[in-house]
């Protein structure tokens, strides 16, 4: 387990020949009598041969996620198709700073971005800020710290919007401009240096209403539209 509501698990997929960080699958489930349901996740490992790994966050309700999280055995099927989404990608072969903004289990897909950025060994300058409800809510909190400490061109700042740390510096909250990097490569905050015509790149993966914000501050901030790519899930609205 991730967290208390999240729940990481790896299939065996012989035929599975690899994929980009960012995109998805679709997952089946069928029960006894014939009922199905079909769900999309984002795919949480960098590329593995043979090998799907996916984070699920159980939704209260859910028809899928809650028997992925807290039923589902070793062994068990399940039917998959994938890999999907072609847009929402990012390999370390793309020039550019990176700058990512996850919201909830939207750290995904981000999160194997920030994997493959690891592996490949390339230096692109990676800034990451995550935002969830409490430090319980963070996902993959051991692996983000042990990232932050040992990768000098990757920084990673967790938000809270209801509840932090005593000793945290930010008044828990709903993501604000101030949060927002310049879209400088050296993600300056300062927006009446940042140019208007940034190569960075943004990706952004939340709730729909979490991602609807994120893109109007990031604009706000000076970041070019055609550079932030978003992924969301949810109702819509805000």
């Amino acid at each position: 387990m991730e967290t208390r509501s999240a729940r990481t698990l790896l299939f065996s997929v012989p035929d599975w020949t690899g994929h980009d960080p960012g995109q998805h699958v679709d997952l089946k489930l069928t029960s006894e009598d014939g009922y199905s349901a079909q769900r999309s996740y984002s795919l949480a490992s960098t590329s593995s041969p043979g090998w799907v790994e996916l984070t699920v966050q159980a939704v209260p309700g859910g028809e899928a996620s809650p028997y992925l999280v807290d039923t589902m055995q070793p062994g068990d099927e399940l039917q998959l198709r994938g890999p999907i989404g072609g847009w929402f990608r990012w390999t370390e072969d793309l020039p550019g700073p990176v700058l990512l903004i996850a919201g909830g289990s939207g750290i995904v897909p981000l999160m194997a971005m920030v994997r493959r950025r690891i592996e490949s060994g390339v230096a692109t300058p990676f800034h990451l800020s995550y935002v969830a409800r409490t430090p319980d809510h963070v996902i993959y909190t051991n692996e983000l710290a042990t990232y932050a400490q040992r990768c000098s061109d990757l920084t990673i700042e967790r938000l809270y919007t209801r509840a932090g740390l005593p000793d945290g510096r930010r008044t828990p909250g709903r993501l604000a401009l101030a949060d927002i990097p310049g879209p400088s490569s050296a993600f300056s905050a300062d927006v009446a240096t940042a140019p208007r015509t940034s190569r960075t790149r943004v990706y952004v993966c939340g709730p729909t209403g979490f991602v609807e914000n994120a893109a109007r501050l990031l604009q706000e901030r000076g970041h070019a539209a055609d550079a932030i790519r978003t992924e969301r899930f949810g109702p819509t609205g805000s």
